[in-house]
């Protein structure tokens, strides 16, 4: 039998690639709802000023040391095109500023590597929001537009970015994955997707081996049967399947009361693991997950209703069902090969923030605990 280590993961989203319900403080006063109206809006000097106060205060050092305490080992990382500084294209919603968007955070990814490999933790680099906007959310950089796969520019600065990463932190030990575009949207065309990722893969490889650098590629919302026979050894290697599952964005998840989300966590999602197992032939991550129900505390500017399954219980019964949720979701994504929750740490949100679900005993704290699994 062989050993394989399970990745046990958060995300450290809303750091460099800002969303608004997660850290609202930023965005008080402003008509802001994403990073690029963000900088557009204020300028770059004074959004220079507030983002670089953020960067060094919002996850430090000491927030590495607590996620090894309580035994997390991999952290994915969102990272936004602009971080190589002003040598992206243009975007009509930048107006007349040409590069909007504020330069420094490359230091930030170092140090943050440098963190983790002090404290033994993987790192997944993740393009969370590429040139255009990849899918029209706020956490793709610009709410309501996705051009990424409309122009060559878009999709060639991304996969320079690609290179740029891998060039750059190849030889850090705590590198564990590059993932080489976070949740294109479901209506792009698959075979563009494809295009992109076979692309990506081969200008990650110019500098990271497969026996160090795992690919990862997104599903892109969409079946993994668009996928079959896609990036498969022996002419790739080391390539990663990425899933989210959430049950808070569509009506029939919203609807459900708490019996109805764990059910769905036990059976749904604990089947699909045996079909991606069996027929995708690659091995897969879910690359984000969390506790969260209620749609209207991620999606500030929906329109409602928002009943959620917890808003007729008291606080002994939530907390029951916040641990029972947490637990479905966990045994099912325990037999993928890692999983990191959405996010970290949040401003206001406790179900979307691990640290909360953690000091809260909704997840236990125990996480690292025989990590390592028989295979």
């Amino acid at each position: 039998m062989l050993n394989r280590k399970i990745l046990r993961g958060v995300n450290l989203g809303g750091w460099l690639v800002l969303e608004k319900w997660m850290t609202p403080s930023l965005f008080v006063g402003l008509a802001a709802r994403d990073e690029t109206a963000f900088c557009v809006e204020l300028g770059i000097e004074k959004a220079t000023r507030i983002l670089h106060h953020h960067w060094n205060t919002f996850i430090t050092k000491e927030d590495f040391r607590w996620l090894a305490s309580v035994g997390i080992n991999a952290v994915r990382l969102p990272v936004g095109h602009w971080l190589f500084g002003n040598n992206y294209p243009y975007h009509r919603v930048y107006g007349e500023n040409r590069y909007p968007f504020v330069e420094g955070g490359l230091k930030i990814v170092d140090h943050a590597m440098q963190w983790a490999e002090e404290f033994e933790l993987a790192v997944v680099l993740d393009l969370h929001a590429a040139p255009g906007c990849q899918n029209g959310f706020d956490n793709g950089g610009i709410i309501n537009v996705c051009d990424w796969h409309t122009q060559e520019e878009y999709i060639n600065h991304a996969l320079n970015f690609m290179e740029w990463l891998a060039e750059r932190y190849h030889i850090s030990p705590s590198l564990h994955g590059i993932e080489v575009l976070n949740e294109p949207r479901w209506d792009i065309d698959t075979e563009i997707l494809k295009k992109y990722y076979n692309s990506a893969y081969h200008r990650i490889r110019k500098y990271c081996s497969p026996d160090k650098v795992a690919v990862v590629f997104h599903d892109g919302f969409r079946s993994h049967q668009h996928y079959y026979g896609f990036m498969q050894p022996p002419e790739f290697e080391n390539v990663i399947y990425d899933i989210h599952r959430y049950q808070c964005f569509i009506r029939e998840d919203i609807d459900l009361d708490i019996y109805g989300h764990i059910s769905k966590s036990v059976n749904e999602w604990n089947n699909e693991v045996d079909t991606l197992i069996q027929e995708l032939g690659l091995p897969v991550y879910c690359g984000e997950w969390s506790l969260g129900m209620n749609l209207k505390v991620v999606s500030l500017w929906s329109e409602g209703p928002f009943n959620h399954a917890l808003e007729n219980m008291d606080g002994y019964q939530i907390s029951l069902a916040y641990r029972g949720y947490a637990a479905a979701q966990l045994l099912a994504f325990e037999r993928y090969n890692g999983w990191f929750f959405w996010n970290y740490k949040t401003e206001t949100t406790p179900a979307w923030c691990f640290r909360d679900c953690v000091e809260r005993g909704w997840i236990p704290t125990d996480v690292g605990e025989k990590a390592t699994l028989l295979v």
